[in-house]
């Protein structure tokens, strides 16, 4: 069989760490009669499941783990991938500032996401949705925009085109109510996922005001030719079916130094990235300088992705 049209078992994962945690509870030969459904690739062991949460391993774990995905994703991909663990800079809030009078709504930015990010391309997923809105002298009016117009629709000066993405809050609703606590704010201000330990009961998805996280309905698919093999285990490594994703800034790049894909391939410099906590960082000149507001500002979440208008 063609391992990636390989499916899952109908068992999704809630049903399996219910069955799991009652089993244990019951007895060891609970955990041996689901040993068939321990060898499907994309359930984890006994061992897996029963590990501490990646927040509190150590880093020969960490080690362990990620060199056990590579392996999986050369088998499944043909491909030698590489996955690191890139922590938050010390000094560093990372933050975004976006011109809508710039943008063209060229979607240069969502295309350049899907390949760095390694996103599903069937059932295709994206991270981030470019609202197209008539002008009328009316400014921003969010309730008529549309994002699924056809790419020649683009640069009509008649539109405002505004890219709307995780908007990586101070204050993530998404957090609050995980369960598991599978999702985090990390101290750089990036909002993470660990696929291998959400549970996909969506409430994030509900959580979100932003319409940002996705869900896999479905097992996704990206062909190995297409595979980036540059991973972090937090962003870009290949996800399951049943788990929650999300935008991370790329952080498998900007903590090293490099700018988030989708900012570095806009054509008209509208997209600016860099650090709040740097008063000399362009980004954070722009929020001095400019006038800037951010999405539903009267939900208290307190976002890091700030719009401007600006030629």
């Amino acid at each position: 069989m063609d391992k990636d049209k390989e499916q899952r078992p109908s068992l999704n994962r809630r049903d399996f760490i219910t069955g799991m945690a009652v089993a244990l509870a019951a007895a060891g030969a609970g955990v041996s009669a689901l040993s068939p459904l321990l060898k499907a690739k994309e359930i984890p062991t006994v061992d897996e499941f029963l590990q501490t949460h990646y927040q509190r391993l150590t880093e020969e774990q960490k080690k362990e783990i990620f060199a056990r995905l590579e392996n999986q994703i050369d088998s499944r991909f043909g491909i030698r991938a590489t996955i690191g663990d890139p922590r938050p800079l010390d000094g560093v809030v990372y933050g975004y500032a976006l011109n809508i009078g710039r943008c063209i709504g060229c979607r240069k930015c969502v295309y350049a996401c899907m390949k760095e990010n390694n996103l599903s391309r069937n059932p295709q997923v994206q991270y981030i949705r470019v609202l197209k809105m008539k002008k009328e002298g009316k400014g921003i009016d969010l309730e008529s925009s549309v994002h699924d117009y056809p790419l020649e629709a683009a640069g009509d000066p008649d539109y405002y085109y505004m890219p709307v993405q995780c908007q990586q809050c101070s204050n993530p609703p998404c957090v609050k109510v995980c369960p598991v606590k599978a999702t985090w704010k990390e101290k750089d201000g990036i909002v993470v996922v660990d696929y291998n330990w959400c549970i996909g009961c969506r409430y994030c998805e509900a959580a979100c005001p932003y319409h940002a996280r996705r869900f896999n309905f479905g097992r996704p698919q990206v062909p190995g030719r297409e595979l980036n093999p540059d991973m972090a285990y937090l962003s870009n490594r290949p996800r399951y079916m049943g788990v929650m994703e999300k935008c991370t800034f790329c952080l498998q790049r900007t903590r090293v130094g490099r700018y988030p894909a989708c900012a570095e391939v806009c054509p008209t410099g509208a997209r600016k990235f860099g650090n709040l906590s740097d008063p000399d960082d362009e980004v954070r000149k722009i929020i001095d300088r400019e006038r800037v507001y951010v999405l539903k500002q009267d939900l208290g979440t307190v976002p890091k992705f700030y719009y401007i208008f600006a030629k």
